[in-house]
């Protein structure tokens, strides 16, 4: 047994069929206004609960060029090669298997690229939603090409003096000697090793590793997003003026408004700080239901670290699923377990230089 989601690895005698139920229920274009379902004021509902697992990727792979769409057909075979991968990485594992090799195996991947036993803890789905009957060759639709615009020099500024996300692991306290803190205390280590805030899982939203789940609350006066992954809480105020520019949070002041039948948001005042810095992005999203099924999801970055600005849109699925527990912070054993492990190199540090002053001093 798994924690996947019935509908994100199918088996593979039924690649097909699921594929085929996919076509159908994404090729519709969008509905006519009466198709729809709605509040009592007239409004498109947008409530429901919706899970964005896609196999479609964020950029587009370089050999598309600057073509958007894909046949029917490249769509299916990618589907099903897609599907007998997730497959074959969530096999059962070999209970007669050799133990990793300790410490990893040299390379600067997490946990040493040691990896899981399998997938068992992913869900990043196999399906492509069609919007008005096309497959899309990334999200991104905007630049042309499909893949970010180049970081602007003002960004390369930034990052440069950004904090690492990760740091080697020699075995030793080695930040006592250069003056770094990365291990100092819960503030000093990233958002995600604190499972705090994952901003691909919010603002802009796209298709993460797991829990993919969005649950849309609405009312006349806001629209909450609930987003699965560390259970974060989008709150939309519709029809008001954005918050004074100096209070800001790690994912923004959102406001909305209707044109039509599609509810813009926008999303600025994003938290400035070394460790999260984000000053100066502002998002713009569109949710536009297509059906009673389907919400077209669309959106545009305007980001100082790029040249440009850039967008994308997928199909927000709607299902009967439920959202996960995400109880990533209130159980997270591994910052523990890395800040306690920094304090033994720092005392193996300490008591070996005392050893060695201590040796030093008794041969004078």
């Amino acid at each position: 047994m798994g924690t996947e989601r019935s509908t994100a690895t199918p088996a593979i005698p039924g690649v097909l069929s699921i594929i085929g139920a996919a076509l159908l229920v994404a090729a519709p274009a969008l509905a006519a206004g009466d198709d729809i379902p709605r509040t009592a004021s007239g409004k498109p509902d947008l409530s429901g609960r919706y899970n964005i697992a896609s196999s479609t990727p964020f950029e587009r792979d370089s050999r598309f060029g600057d073509k958007k769409y894909m046949s029917v057909e490249e769509a299916e075979r990618i589907m099903a090669a897609t599907a007998a991968a997730i497959a074959r990485a969530n096999a059962a594992s070999d209970p007669n298997r050799s133990a990793p090799p300790a410490g990893g195996d040299g390379s600067g991947g997490p946990a040493g690229a040691v990896g899981g036993y399998n997938a068992f803890w992913t869900d990043s789905g196999s399906t492509r939603h069609a919007i008005d009957g096309q497959f899309q060759t990334s999200i991104l639709t905007d630049p042309p090409n499909g893949r970010m615009p180049p970081v602007s020099e003002a960004g390369k500024a930034r990052r440069a003096g950004l904090h690492p996300y990760a740091y080697k692991n020699t075995g030793t306290a080695w930040w006592i000697e250069t003056g770094d803190d990365p291990y100092d205390g819960p503030e000093t280590l990233s958002l995600l090793d604190r499972c705090l805030y994952l901003s691909a899982a919010a603002t802009p939203a796209r298709p993460i590793l797991y829990n993919n789940m969005k649950t849309i609350t609405q009312t006349e006066d806001h629209v909450v997003i609930l987003v699965e992954w560390m259970h974060w809480a989008k709150v939309v105020r519709l029809n008001a003026e954005h918050a004074p520019a100096d209070v800001r949070s790690l994912g923004g002041d959102s406001i909305g408004w209707w044109e039509g039948d599609t509810l813009v948001v926008e999303t600025t005042n994003f938290l400035a700080s070394p460790r999260v810095p984000r000053e100066g992005l502002k998002v713009i999203e569109r949710f536009t239901r297509q059906s009673k099924d389907e919400l077209l999801y669309q959106f545009t970055v305007h980001d100082p670290d790029y040249t440009a600005p850039y967008s994308g849109e997928f199909i927000w699925p709607r299902t009967v699923e439920q959202n996960y527990e995400y109880a990533c912070h209130e159980g997270n054993y591994a910052m523990g377990g890395i800040l306690r492990g920094a304090r033994l190199l720092e005392r193996e540090y300490h008591e070996q230089k005392a050893e060695a002053g201590s040796t030093g001093s008794g041969n004078e």
